[in-house]
């Protein structure tokens, strides 16, 4: 059974920024990217890949978690198609606030940058 839609958890700093991008991708690239999934990484220019959502966690998570998609999946949720075509990728990647980023200075150590 072939899925039609990946949904992938990416647990990485990152900076967050909605910027639109991946217009006029081939299938060479969707081949890599496929391949890139199969092996546990993520695809090449997702961050490029336009921003779909964001939301903070507070309390004891204290986190911003960005979700961005290919243009297939932007293309989806504009038209409101489900499920999502083959091709369509969905990213959901980690940011870390100034205060977790002052926490793992301290927890690198002085000799760390």
């Amino acid at each position: 059974m072939k899925p039609t839609a990946l949904l992938v958890v990416a647990v990485e700093v990152v900076e967050l920024a909605g910027v639109v991008g991946g217009a006029g991708r081939t299938s060479r690239d969707a081949d890599q990217d496929a391949r890139a999934i199969s092996e546990g990484k993520l695809p090449g220019g997702y961050r490029d890949w336009s921003l779909i959502s964001v939301a903070r966690e507070e309390g004891e998570l204290d986190d911003i978690r960005a979700i961005r998609g290919n243009d297939r999946a932007i293309q989806a949720y504009k038209t409101g198609t489900r499920p999502f075509p083959d091709g369509t990728i969905i990213v959901r990647s980690l940011g870390v606030t100034t205060r977790q980023r002052k926490t793992i200075k301290l927890l690198d150590g002085p000799n760390r940058s």
